[in-house]
């Protein structure tokens, strides 16, 4: 039986072995592949779960001690990158469905594998993981703000409130409500620890699953759109490039350790593609199929960018102390 240590340990590879033959299913039967994306929301979901269970929601002290890291994650997240996002937009056609997808994907900050480049970066992954709830109340909440600046009225008409809600509810509020529900039974009773236990298990193999499930059934779609793929590619790598260096200095600013200003980095550079994807999917069908597509785009050239920063962060950007 695999150690789950040494799974945890290769799972770099087994996601790039995983993408490579998701996208050779998708190109190859379409068709059976786009059927995979009505299953997208109930993956992420279970992925939310077991990376929610990892976090001791019954011990709380750690939020105090980590407050400074809250506050610099907060600044990068939602002040320096939406300015980096807007600056970056004007060079871009001004067609709202392409500007909501590139918005849609770069306004969002990563709660789930990030945590596993944060670990591979050397980086406190422990921080990240702590972190996940806050990141994702308030990327909820400043989503359709940010959406309103940047787009106005047109975002207000393509844009439903209804599947933020739904995201919210079925990918945060009930895989939390049921982690903590577990914590709290695991206290009183050991089948709960052996639940806890089991979960432990899940993020590695749900974290495959659900980027075969998302590139299987979106991959065939992005050679439609191909002219305008082509102009956010660019746009994807400079986030990629400016967006840890300004992240370092804050890091600075803000006087974190090198895990912690590495976790930083890692939270800053990495977007929610797996979770805005739903919301992508639940548009009108005229602009969801383009959305989607300027979305899976930038997983995959986000996911070529983390191969990268595992070695730079670590090793160039900013070493141990």
């Amino acid at each position: 039986m695999i150690a789950r240590e040494k799974l945890e340990n290769n799972q770099i590879w087994l996601y790039v072995i995983v993408l490579v033959i998701a996208a050779g299913f998708g190109l190859i039967v379409p068709n059976v592949a786009g059927q995979f994306d009505i299953t997208i929301s109930a993956v992420i979901a279970i992925l939310m779960y077991s990376m929610f269970s990892q976090i001791p929601f019954t011990s709380l002290k750690e939020w105090v001690v980590n407050r400074r890291f809250i506050w610099a994650l907060l600044t990068v997240n939602y002040i320096a990158v939406p300015i980096v996002v807007w600056l970056l937009s004007k060079l871009l056609p001004d067609y709202p469905p392409l500007l909501l997808g590139v918005f849609l994907v770069l306004l969002t900050p990563c709660i789930d594998y990030v945590i596993v480049f944060t670990a591979l970066g050397r980086g406190n992954e422990k921080i990240i993981l702590m972190s996940t709830p806050i990141l994702f109340i308030t990327q909820m909440l400043l989503l359709p703000l940010y959406l309103w600046l940047f787009m106005g009225k047109e975002a207000t008409g393509i844009v439903e409130p209804g599947p933020f809600f739904e995201a919210f509810f079925g990918l945060i509020v009930i895989p939390l409500g049921i982690a903590i529900a577990i914590q709290l039974f695991a206290r009183k009773a050991p089948i709960g620890n052996h639940i806890l236990n089991l979960s432990a298990w899940l993020p590695v193999p749900f974290m495959a699953f659900t980027l075969f499930v998302v590139v299987a059934s979106q991959i065939g779609k992005l050679s439609t759109y191909m002219n305008l793929i082509i102009k956010v590619i660019p746009i994807y790598m400079a986030f990629m490039i400016i967006v840890p260096i300004i992240s370092r200095y804050i890091a600075q600013w803000f006087n974190l350790d090198t895990g912690s200003g590495r976790a930083l980095i890692f939270s800053g550079s990495t977007r929610n593609s797996l979770v805005v994807l739903p919301l992508a999917l639940a548009l009108h069908d005229d602009i969801s199929t383009l959305v989607a597509a300027v979305i899976v785009t930038q997983t995959l050239v986000e996911l070529v960018g983390e191969l990268i920063y595992i070695r730079l962060v670590p090793n160039l950007l900013l070493r141990q102390k």
